[in-house]
């Protein structure tokens, strides 16, 4: 069996499995594109995903991720149901109980948190392009207008919130995620936008705190022409961290 789709309450989830399983897991957090149905996702649709999940599996990885709601951006509700795929795949698989956490884009914001919250039980975090503030992400998205108003919308519906008070509290909740952790973390920045270049600069700024907090956050820059080599340079970090069970 290839790949297994399920649904946990409203939520699909599908598990990708490996030809020769190296007892290791990886939770994929989507951004704002990512989906799950009963019969497919957008990691088997897009030609570079699926590139991607072709090499982690025959590096042997046990791949799982969901649905999550879709654009939660960060919401409780996604962080809950991310939290429950786990325990079933824990559950129901036969791999290691830490895993590892791949996210893109919006997905940083959830495993920002599950980092937080439940943190023994993940090996690494690999962050490609990631938001790691929302606060930021929504002051960088007024100039274009168009997008904001959207922007706003999405965050009102996952949130389950129009009252400014509570969507402060939101903001000021997913502001710079990644804090006083101790998990292996390596983000991975595709300069492929001017909005891209702009996120490089808050990453800089991010990184001399890091630093200074002596955390393992380390960052590599990627040249969009550079993004087959992508999974690759992720199989290498995941491997760096596999070395005690």
């Amino acid at each position: 069996m290839e790949s297994r789709n399920f649904k946990l309450d409203t939520e699909w989830n599908i598990i990708h499995y490996p030809d020769k399983p190296s007892g290791f897991g990886i939770l994929i957090i989507g951004d704002d594109r990512h989906f799950v149905d009963e019969k497919s996702s957008f990691w088997t649709q897009n030609e570079g995903k699926a590139a991607m999940l072709t090499d982690l599996k025959k590096a042997g990885y046990t791949i799982f991720y969901s649905n999550l709601y879709r654009k939660n951006w960060g919401s409780r509700q996604a962080i809950e149901m991310a939290k429950s795929l786990y325990a079933h795949v824990i559950r129901n698989e036969i791999i290691n109980e830490k895993v590892h956490i791949v996210a893109e884009g919006m997905g940083a914001l959830v495993a920002g948190r599950l980092m937080q919250e439940m943190g023994e039980h993940i090996r690494s975090s690999t962050l490609i392009n990631p938001i790691l503030s929302l606060q930021s992400h929504l002051e960088q998205e007024k100039e274009h207008k168009f997008f904001y108003k959207k922007l706003v919308k999405e965050l009102e519906n996952s949130h389950q919130t129009e009252r400014k008070p509570v969507m402060n509290e939101v903001l000021k909740r997913n502001e710079d995620i990644i804090q006083d952790i101790n998990i292996p973390t390596k983000i991975i920045h595709i300069l492929s936008s001017g909005r891209a270049y702009k996120q490089s600069n808050m990453l800089k700024q991010l990184s001399i705190k890091w630093q200074d907090k002596d955390m393992p956050v380390s960052i590599s820059y990627m040249l969009p022409e550079k993004k087959q080599s992508l999974a690759k340079q992720i199989i290498r970090f995941l491997k760096e961290n596999e070395q005690e069970l």
